[in-house]
C-alpha cells in the first residue's frame, strides 16, 4: 500500500514560487522512486494576498494547515511593497507558534563542487536556534508616537520550558553526532535571561554525560565560525541569536542560495514547516536564475521527517541529488540556478540555458574527513584565556574530527580547541 503524506505548498513571494517549482519536480520523482506519495495543496499567500485582502493568510489560515504533515515554504516578503514587520508576523511567525515548531535546524556544510569563502572546509554545523519565545516574543509597545517623548520597549521572554526543551533537544543531536555541543549566550551583558540560559544548561548537561559542552559568547563564537568552523558542531543559540549566526553560517557554506531550514515540531502533533532561508529576493524574481539548492534541501529534511529516508537514509536523499547542479545567481559562469522548464510550466519561455549536464549533486554531500595523523596547529589561547576576548584559533591545518577536542563546560569559556 503506498504511503501517502499531505504537504502544505506556500510558494510566497518573490523567487519563492520559481524555487518551489524547481523542488516539486525532484519531490514527484523521488516519490514515484521510493513508493511514497505526497498530496500537495498550494496556498496562494502571499504579499500579493495582503495588497488584495489586507491579510497575509486567512483568518483561518491556521486551521486549513493543521492536517497536513508538513509544510513547504518558499519564501516571505517584498519590502517595497508592504513591510516585512507586517508580512512576518502576518504569517511566518504565527506558523512558528501555533504549531509550536520550537527547533529551527540549520546545517551548514560545503556541498560538492561549491567554495566558500574560507580556506577551511573541512566543516560540518548544526545550528539549532529556538524558535518560538526569547528575543522575538512580540511583547512590548510604543506610546507617544512620532513626538520627542516617544519611547519603545521590547521585552525578550525567557521559559524554563522553553529554554530546557531546546537545550534537550539540541543534546539529543549531539548525542547523535559527534558528542559535542556549543550553548552561546551573552551572560557577561545580559545578566537576567542569558544567565538563567547558562544555569539551565548546567542542569541539563547532568543528564548527557557522554556529550561535551562549550559555552560561548555570542561574539567570540561568531569570529570562531570564520576563523575555525572545524572546531564546532552542534551549536544551540536563543532566538535572535540563532537567526545571526546561521546566515553567517550560510555565507560560509558558499550563500544564502545553498542554506536550508526546518522548523521542527518534534512530537509530530503539529506539522512542522520546511523552507529556505535566502528570502524572496525580489530584484531576481522571475528572471530564472534563482539557486534552488537550499529549497531541495529543505525538501530533502522534509522527507526525512516524513519518514522517507530515516529507515532508509541513503535513498530519499540520493533520489534528490539526481537533481543536476546550476551554479548559483551572479557568479562568474553566468549560468542559471533553475531548469528551463520550470520557466515553461509557469508559462513562461527559457530565456537561459539549462543546467550544466556534467554531473550530479550527491545527497547527502559526503563530508569531508582527513587522516587522523595529521599534526594540529598549535592553539594561542591558553587555558586561561577568555574566549570573550580572544581571537579564535586559526589553524594552518584542518584537523578531523577525530583530532579536534572540545572544553567541557565551564564559565571561562575558553576556545574549545
Amino acid at each position: 500500500m503506498t504511503r501517502r503524506h499531505a504537504v502544505a505548498l506556500i510558494p510566497g513571494d518573490g523567487i519563492g514560487p520559481e524555487v518551489i517549482d524547481a523542488s516539486l519536480e525532484v519531490l514527484e520523482k523521488v516519490a514515484r522512486l521510493h513508493g511514497f506519495a505526497l498530496d500537495m495543496t498550494r496556498f496562494d499567500w502571499s504579499c500579493d494576498r495582503y495588497l488584495a485582502t489586507g491579510r497575509m493568510m486567512p483568518e483561518d489560515g491556521i486551521d486549513q494547515l493543521r492536517p497536513h504533515a508538513a509544510i513547504l515554504l518558499g519564501a516571505v516578503g517584498w519590502p517595497a511593497r508592504v513591510p516585512d514587520a507586517v508580512s512576518l508576523h502576518g504569517l511566518l511567525l504565527p506558523i512558528r507558534k501555533s504549531f509550536d515548531q520550537f527547533a529551527n535546524m540549520r546545517p551548514h556544510r560545503l556541498l560538492p563542487g561549491a567554495t566558500g569563502p574560507l580556506k577551511s572546509e573541512a566543516f560540518d554545523i548544526l545550528c539549532i536556534r529556538e524558535n518560538t519565545e526569547g528575543e522575538y516574543s512580540g511583547a512590548g509597545g510604543r506610546i507617544h508616537v512620532g513626538t520627542p517623548a516617544e519611547v519603545a520597549v521590547e521585552t525578550s521572554i525567557f521559559t524554563r520550558r522553553g529554554v530546557e526543551r531546546i537545550l534537550r533537544f539540541g543534546f539529543e543531536q549531539a548525542r547523535r553526532r559527534s558528542g559535542r555541543l556549543a550553548s552561546v549566550t551573552k551572560s557577561n551583558a545580559q545578566k537576567y535571561s542569558m544567565v538563567f540560559w547558562d544555569e539551565v544548561t548546567e542542569e541539563v548537561a547532568a543528564d548527557y554525560p557522554d556529550v561535551t559542552v562549550s559555552r560561548y559568547h555570542i561574539d567570540a563564537i561568531a569570529a570562531r565560525m570564520v576563523m575555525a568552523p572545524e572546531t564546532l558542531d552542534v551549536v544551540v543559540a536563543s532566538n535572535l541569536f540563532g537567526d545571526i549566526l546561521t546566515d553567517l553560517g550560510a555565507a560560509i557554506q558558499g550563500g544564502l542560495g545553498f542554506a536550508p531550514s526546518a522548523n521542527i515540531n518534534p512530537d509530530r502533533s503539529q506539522p512542522s514547516m520546511f523552507e529556505p532561508v535566502h528570502g524572496s529576493a525580489p530584484d531576481i524574481a522571475g528572471r530564472g536564475i534563482a539557486n534552488p539548492v537550499a529549497t531541495l534541501w529543505s525538501a530533502a529534511l522534509m522527507l526525512d521527517h516524513l519518514g522517507e529516508g530515516g529507515g532508509r537514509p541513503v535513498a530519499s536523499r540520493r533520489a534528490l541529488g539526481r537533481h543536476r547542479r546550476g551554479p548559483p545567481p551572479h557568479t562568474r559562469s553566468g549560468r542559471p540556478g533553475l531548469h528551463d522548464r520550470c520557466r515553461a510550466r509557469r508559462g513562461r519561455p527559457p530565456v537561459l540555458t539549462p543546467f550544466p549536464s556534467k554531473g550530479f549533486l550527491p545527497w547527502p554531500p559526503p563530508r569531508i574527513s582527513r587522516p587522523s595523523s595529521v599534526p594540529r596547529a598549535p592553539s594561542p589561547c591558553s587555558p586561561s584565556t577568555s574566549a570573550s576576548r580572544c581571537a579564535p584559533c586559526s589553524p594552518t591545518l584542518r584537523p578531523s574530527r577525530s583530532a579536534t577536542a572540545s572544553s567541557s563546560i565551564s564559565s571561562s569559556r575558553r576556545c574549545a580547541t
